[in-house]
C-alpha cells in the first residue's frame, strides 16, 4: 500500500441530490396539466374546491406551468438539502479515516480499526477491543463507495451486517440480564432519542460503551450486546 495515497472522499453524489430536484420539477410540470381536471373532479364530487387549489386552477396554463415548475424545484431542493445534512462526508486515507457529520469531524487511526462495515442504515467503525469509534447514519446507495474505498486502502471491511448481529438482545427495561445504573443509562438514552437530543444520546451511548456494552436502534427498540 503506498502511504502516500490520497484520501477517497465518499459523500452523496451532487449528480443524486440534482436529481432529487428535478424529480421535483417534473412534478410540478404533471400538477400544472392536472391542476384543471382534478378541480373540475372535485366540484362535480364535493361541490367545491379548497382555496388554494381554486385559484391555480383559475390560471392559465401560461403561468401555472412555470410556477407550478418552480415550486416542484424548490421542494425538490429542500427534499435534497435534507438528504445532504443526514449524510456524512467520509475520507478514506492510508492511515486513517475522518467522518464529517452534524456533529462535527471525527478521526480514527487505522491502527485502532478492526472492523469496517454498514449496519442497517449506521456506517460503523469498531476497533478490535469492541468499541465503535463511529457509527453514524448513512445513505444505504453509498455502501459500495464505502467498500471501494475501504478496500482500496487494505481497511477491514466486513460487508453490509454486523459481525457480531447474532449477539445482539433486544434491551428489556428491567431484565436481570443487567444492572439498574446500565438500565438507567439506557433509559436516558431512549428519552434523548424520543426528544430529539442527539448530544444527550451519544453521552448515553459512550457511558454504555465504557460499561463494554454495546448499543444499536432497530426501529423504536433499542439492541445492545455485551463486549
Amino acid at each position: 500500500m503506498d502511504k502516500h495515497e490520497v484520501p477517497v472522499t465518499v459523500r452523496l453524489p451532487g449528480a443524486w441530490l440534482w436529481g432529487v430536484v428535478l424529480v421535483g420539477a417534473g412534478l410540478g410540470v404533471g400538477a400544472a396539466f392536472a391542476v384543471g381536471p382534478v378541480a373540475d373532479w372535485m366540484i362535480r364530487l364535493f361541490d367545491g374546491v379548497p382555496g388554494p387549489l381554486k385559484l391555480v386552477a383559475a390560471l392559465p396554463l401560461v403561468w401555472s406551468l412555470p410556477v407550478l415548475t418552480l415550486v416542484g424545484a424548490l421542494a425538490g431542493a429542500w427534499v435534497a438539502g435534507i438528504w445532504h445534512a443526514e449524510n456524512p462526508v467520509v475520507e478514506v486515507g492510508p492511515d486513517s479515516v475522518v467522518v464529517h457529520d452534524g456533529g462535527g469531524g471525527r478521526h480514527v487511526e487505522r491502527a485502532r480499526l478492526a472492523e469496517v462495515f454498514t449496519d442497517g442504515h449506521d456506517l460503523v467503525l469498531r476497533g478490535s477491543d469492541g468499541r465503535e469509534y463511529v457509527r453514524t447514519r448513512v445513505d444505504s446507495g453509498l455502501a459500495g463507495r464505502l467498500r471501494s474505498a475501504c478496500e482500496r486502502h487494505g481497511y477491514p471491511w466486513c460487508g453490509t451486517v454486523d459481525p457480531h448481529e447474532s449477539a445482539y438482545t433486544v434491551w428489556v427495561d428491567g431484565t436481570p440480564a443487567l444492572d439498574e445504573s446500565t438500565h438507567a443509562l439506557l433509559r436516558k438514552r431512549r428519552r434523548a432519542i424520543a426528544d430529539g437530543r442527539t448530544g444527550a444520546a451519544e453521552e448515553a451511548r459512550e457511558e454504555l460503551q465504557s460499561r463494554g456494552i454495546s448499543v444499536r436502534d432497530r426501529g423504536k427498540a433499542q439492541q445492545y450486546r455485551e463486549v
